[in-house]
């Protein structure tokens, strides 16, 4: 599986490596082919902006947008989906801080929220109606539930407990 993670913004705390764990975590939860690629950019406001008018034709910078590719769906259970290009996942570490900050949580929980929120949306969910919407935020905080525990559980490289 291919995960290319780009920090083209200006914020240099985002784990990288850790971000790409999870979106590792996300594909193989959807049973996303292994040969599948995948591509997670963090932007600074302004470009985000630029590319919210012009896609979602709104004004200002939003936290994340999804641009799929080739269309690919999770996989049936039991079964892994098609190889292919997943698509791009755009997140704004900013907008991502502000949000963070008004619900509550650390900026990295924001983050994977955001990772995992762009990645559903690249196979295909939604939540423009009520159930679209009750079945991705439910599937959305599964993943993060068993990313948390996955992440509690594995050992650092330094040899201590996350």
């Amino acid at each position: 599986m291919s995960i290319d993670v780009a920090n083209e913004s200006g914020v240099t705390t985002v784990d990288e490596e850790r971000l790409s764990r999870l979106a590792r975590h996300v594909l193989d939860a959807m049973r996303v082919h292994p040969l599948a690629e995948l591509s997670v950019v963090l932007v600074d406001e302004e470009p985000m902006a630029e590319l919210h008018v012009r896609w979602m034709d709104e004004p200002g910078p939003t936290d994340v947008l999804s641009f799929p590719m080739d269309e690919l769906r999770p996989g049936a259970p039991g079964r892994v989906s098609e190889p292919g290009v997943l698509g791009d996942v755009v997140i704004c570490p900013q907008v991502a801080r502000r949000q963070a900050e008004k619900a509550g949580h650390a900026v990295e929980a924001e983050i994977d929220l955001l990772c995992v929120h762009g990645i559903l949306h690249l196979l295909g969910y939604d939540h423009a109606e009520p159930e679209e919407h009750k079945e991705m935020f439910g599937l959305q905080a599964e993943i993060l539930a068993a990313w948390r525990e996955h992440e509690a559980a594995a050992p650092q490289e330094d040899g201590e407990d996350r």
